[in-house]
């Protein structure tokens, strides 16, 4: 049993403090941090909550999931541990697509010979 805790389905107005006093009636708290949208600064819901121990996480975990905060019930239940990455990033990506003009396209019909027809990007 690790002592990180994941914490879902939080009201968005859940602050720091109110999580932790929320979270001490089980044990000693060593740190809170409600997760924030990087642009907006508002909750995105989830946070995570560090016990002092094993022990004391358990407890909050079989006493706090399902628990009604602000009218919702919310999750909570160990944390997995965060992937690591590394440089190399496996496969993925897909190639850049689309040039301008080219054989059988545009080149005509007052549109500059940038292929014309329908945009290629999707909102």
């Amino acid at each position: 049993m690790a002592k990180n805790l994941f914490v879902g389905s939080l009201p968005f107005s859940t602050t720091e403090e109110a999580l932790g006093q929320l979270f001490a009636q089980y044990g000693q708290v060593q740190s809170v941090n409600v997760i924030k949208d990087r642009y907006s600064g508002q909750s995105r819901g989830f946070a995570f909550v560090e016990m002092s121990t094993d022990e004391e996480a358990k407890e909050a975990i079989d006493k706090l999931n399902g628990h009604n905060l602000e009218g919702r019930n919310i999750v909570v239940k160990e944390a997995l541990p965060k992937p690591e990455y590394s440089g190399d990033r496996g496969p993925g990506g897909g190639g850049g697509g689309g040039g301008r003009g080219g054989p059988g396209r545009g080149g005509g019909g007052g549109r500059g010979g940038f292929g014309g027809g329908r945009s290629q990007r999707r909102y």
